[in-house]
Parts: structure tokens; C-alpha cells; sequence
């Protein structure tokens, strides 16, 4: 994907700061007035090498076949023609036909349903077929973790939710062992929790506010007996379970067939944390923004990451010569949510463009 260098204004000294776009914040640094998330694309624009046509195959995603004809694949939903005769209109199925057309001068994607004896031809006809056979919207594998385990907790959880208080005769809690927990006792037997342990806080860098916690993934385990305390049983463990840990109730599981598709509202935020703790971010790694449900964000919006722009000094002309100057941020890459929390979101790095770092700004593609 192809991005353009956006037109910054270049202050050749403080007397034409003004007449350049440039303004000196109070820090005594100067910077590029407006905001790149002002001068984004207005809509739609065709892949220069798109297809007239495109039969889907299995282990493709949506983003994938978006990319075929978009430039950006999150205005798929503009040129997405819903069909009236094929069921679940949404989803693409492997074998599916998709077919470029014109509709009053604007591209539109038609689809065909595939015969369900021959994935080459074509059938008008409604057909039943389970959503799970449907392909993704971005790469499963690289987000099935985080769909149905507890990934944020509320600072306020920390003294609300049960907890582990002891291990069963003193043995390791892992798989097949029993733990005894406190606070479940309006819990039923046979109820399925999931294990946390506290991870790092999740620092708003706007205000400095703590707005979750990370929730660590220990284990999954069965309550055996009601009561408190009670005994849940571990029937899984992805590291030992430390009395102290916090049970978080089964979830159910968030959607996967959600549409790539630009947010309705600004969004102006930051990264404020990377899954795995790499410190350079590339395709697939998973990021945490301080943005969430309550800033109108929702699975399937797309974000650019924009590269924090440095302080350095002007050291060209008199009168400005040794004055900071913030450079101005450059675009990145971009990032698909696919997790919202009240605060904080969860994002896939779909495209990275140049070096992705925390405390990096999130905007409106």
C-alpha cells in the first residue's frame, strides 16, 4: 500500500513562523500547526492492479482481498454491494465470486454464492453455510488468544474479584490440581473461570491516569465445590497459578466477522503498550491503545499509527538558530481493532510502514 508524504509547511525563521503554519508552543518549541488525521483520504480509491474478478480461496482473509481492490482496504464497506438473494450477505465463504462493477459511476463489489457441487460456477440460489467455514477478516491465528481470555482489568476489580487463597496440600497449581478460592461463593458448581495474574498498570500517558491492568493468562479451571472457601479445579495452565491470582468469569467469545471500516467519530490517541514487549512493532504484533467503547471505538475500525515526529535544533539561520523544533509526526502504518475495552482497545498491526513505537499516536486513517 502506498502512502503520501503529506504537505508540512518548513519555518525558515520566527519572523514568518505565522505566515508558514508553524506556531512556538510555551515549551519554546516550534511546531507544524494542524494535524495529519485532518488531510486523510476523502473516500474509495481502486488498487491500480486490481482484479475484474476474484474467486476466494481458503486461508484468505477479508483485509487480503480488500487490498485487491482498494487502496485502502478499510473503505470496503463503501463498495460492498449487499446482495438480497445470498444468506449471510456479510460473510465470504472459499469458492465465493467477486465481481467489479459500476454502479452511477462508482465501483461497486458484487458477490456470487458458489455452487455447492462447483466452486466455479455460479449459483443465485441461498445456501446454507456455517459462519465458522467464513473467512476472517484479519489473520485468526494471530488474535485467537485474545477473543475469549480476560486481557484488561478495572482498577476497581482488583478488590471485587475472587481470588486464589491457597493451594490444595501445598502443591504447584497447574493442571489436574485443585486450588481454594475466596469471593465465589454466590458461584455455582461446574462454573468455568479463568486465572489472572496482575499484570503491569495501563498508563493514560494524556493525564497519567491508570486506566486497567493487564490481565496475565494463567490457567482455566472448574469450581468443584461452592463456598468460601471453594475448590476450583484447574483443567488448564499456561503458567503456575500463585495464590494471590484473580478469577475472571468465562467470556463469551468476540465476534470474528467484523468489517474493515474507518471510525465514525476523531479518535486521537496512543500506543501504550505492545503485547510480548517487543520495542520495535511490526505486521501481526498485537498493540493496546488508550482508547476504547467510550471513545466510540469498535471492533473493525481501522487506525494509522504515526511516527512521533523529533526535537531537534534549528541551527540555520540567525534569529532561530538554536530554537527546538518539533518535526512533524509521519504515517507508519496501520492497525485494525479488534478488542474494545471502556478505556483501552486492542489492535492488530496490519501494515508497518516505518518504525512503530509505544507512546506513538493513533489516529483516523
Amino acid at each position: 500500500m502506498s502512502y503520501s508524504k503529506l504537505p508540512f509547511a518548513r519555518p525558515a525563521c520566527l519572523i514568518l513562523a505565522a505566515a508558514l503554519g508553524v506556531v512556538v508552543a510555551s515549551n519554546g518549541i516550534a511546531q507544524v500547526a494542524g494535524t495529519p488525521a485532518a488531510q486523510s483520504t476523502s473516500g474509495p480509491v481502486l488498487n491500480p492492479r486490481h482484479p475484474e474478478r476474484y474467486v476466494v480461496q481458503r486461508g484468505d482473509t477479508l483485509w487480503d482481498i480488500a487490498a485487491m481492490f482498494l487502496r485502502d482496504p478499510w473503505y470496503w464497506p463503501e463498495i460492498w454491494q449487499i446482495n438480497p438473494q445470498v444468506e449471510n450477505p456479510h460473510l465470504i465463504y472459499p469458492g465465493d465470486i467477486l465481481s467489479l462493477a459500476y454502479l452511477d459511476g462508482r465501483p461497486v463489489l458484487q458477490l456470487e454464492r458458489a455452487s455447492a457441487t462447483n466452486t466455479d460456477r455460479l449459483s443465485p440460489r441461498v445456501r446454507s453455510q456455517p459462519i465458522e467455514d467464513a473467512i476472517p477478516t484479519i489473520p485468526y491465528e494471530a488474535i485467537r488468544a485474545f477473543l475469549t481470555r480476560p486481557l484488561v482489568l478495572d482498577p476497581d476489580q482488583l478488590e471485587t474479584l475472587p481470588y486464589v487463597v491457597a493451594h490444595r496440600d501445598g502443591l504447584m497449581g497447574s493442571a489436574g490440581r485443585d486450588v481454594y478460592v475466596r469471593g465465589a461463593d454466590a458461584a455455582a458448581v461446574d462454573d468455568v473461570f479463568n486465572v489472572v495474574h496482575v499484570g503491569e498498570p495501563l498508563i493514560d500517558p494524556d493525564d497519567g491516569d491508570v486506566i486497567g491492568y493487564e490481565a496475565i493468562y494463567v490457567a482455566q479451571g472448574r469450581l468443584r465445590r461452592a463456598g468460601d472457601p471453594g475448590t476450583l479445579f484447574l483443567t488448564d495452565s499456561a503458567r503456575e497459578t500463585l495464590v494471590g491470582d484473580l478469577l475472571v468469569e468465562e467470556e463469551t467469545p468476540a465476534p470474528v466477522d467484523f468489517l474493515p471500516r474507518a471510525p465514525e467519530q476523531q479518535i486521537d490517541g496512543r500506543i501504550i503498550s505492545v503485547v510480548d514487549g517487543v520495542s520495535l512493532i511490526g505486521q501481526y504484533h498485537v498493540v493496546v491503545i488508550n482508547r476504547g467503547a467510550e471513545h466510540g471505538l469498535e471492533p473493525g475500525h481501522v487506525l494509522r499509527a504515526w511516527q512521533t515526529g523529533e526535537v531537534v535544533r534549528d541551527r540555520v539561520r540567525r534569529g532561530s538558530f538554536g530554537q527546538k523544533v518539533q518535526l512533524p509526526d509521519e504515517p507508519a502504518g496501520v492497525m485494525m481493532v479488534f478488542r474494545t475495552f471502556d478505556r483501552v482497545s486492542y489492535a492488530l498491526i496490519m501494515e508497518a510502514t516505518n518504525e512503530i513505537r509505544v507512546l506513538d499516536a493513533v489516529r483516523n486513517p
